[in-house]
């Protein structure tokens, strides 16, 4: 498949390291774009629920293609997330065309662009709740699991696929209305500083739309993310779209992502002590 040139890509809350990360759809989208900016916008490795006994090679290929686009000049900025806020003491690092940071403003096209994770705006991730969101971190991990296998079934059966958590944060008044004050409040910043656009994560939602106060209006829009939603946000003639996988674009002409097997390689070496008694009988029948 021939790259795709972008502009810029805005990525968010990939969150490598868990069981519910769609690390072979990543890499699949990232081996087929070439962006001048490729901004990864929190939640990327999901420091909260890390072990060392779960970080598949697929997960490691991700981190493999990021390299790629490094070495092929596209400038990489990764703003920290809540799971990835381990990197935050490193802020505003930069190395050659890296650059780690806590939130960024771009200038695009004369349009200026707000562009930050959105944790800051969730109580949850702060104080004692945090103890809380964590293990509700685990939780979602294996409603995802569990989730993945019911639809395994349920297209084994030609039906369509079902979203558990998506049924959940759309069936209670008390998520939908979170999540619109997310996005109020994000919006309601941005006009009092005078930007064109804002841009977050965190919520999993992705999401293009105009919010309009008192004091003007902004673009608001979010990356959604890549346990479910597997969407992007890429600019490209002058404006911004949401991209949405479609696992039939690389189905054809897109060999799978490698895995691991471990295999030991077979043994065939005799221990010394047996080796001196299996030439001792050969010297006795001679």
């Amino acid at each position: 498949m021939e790259r795709r040139h972008v502009d810029v890509v805005v990525m968010s809350d990939l969150h490598l390291g868990t069981y519910g990360c769609r690390a072979t759809e990543i890499v699949n989208y990232l081996e087929s774009i070439q962006p001048q900016i490729l901004v990864l916008n929190g939640d990327i490795i999901d420091g909260w629920q890390f072990s060392k006994r779960y970080f598949p090679v697929a997960h490691i290929q991700v981190i493999k293609e990021i390299m790629n686009h490094l070495d092929k000049g596209t400038r990489v900025i990764y703003i920290t997330g809540n799971h990835d806020e381990m990197l935050r003491r490193y802020s505003d690092l930069q190395i050659g065309n890296f650059q780690l940071t806590d939130k960024i403003v771009m200038e695009i096209n004369g349009k200026m662009t707000w562009i930050f994770h959105g944790d800051v705006f969730d109580r949850t991730t702060k104080g004692s709740a945090k103890l809380l969101a964590k293990l509700g971190g685990h939780g979602y991990d294996l409603l995802i699991i569990i989730n993945s296998f019911i639809n395994w079934c349920l297209a084994g059966m030609g039906k369509e696929k079902l979203s558990f958590s998506k049924k959940i944060k759309n069936g209670v008044k008390k998520a939908v209305a979170w999540i619109t004050d997310f996005e109020q409040t994000a919006a309601e910043l941005a006009i009092e500083n005078k930007y064109d656009y804002v841009i977050c994560g965190h919520i999993h939602q992705p999401q293009h739309r105009v919010i309009e106060t008192g004091k003007g209006k902004v673009t608001y829009l979010n990356t959604g993310d890549w346990i479910e939603n597997l969407t992007a946000l890429e600019y490209e003639h002058s404006e911004w779209k949401i991209y949405q996988y479609n696992v039939s674009e690389f189905e054809k002409d897109k060999p799978p992502v490698a895995q691991m097997e471990k295999k030991l390689p077979e043994v065939n070496v005799i221990p010394t002590e047996i080796s001196m008694f299996i030439d001792s009988l050969k010297l006795s029948n001679q």
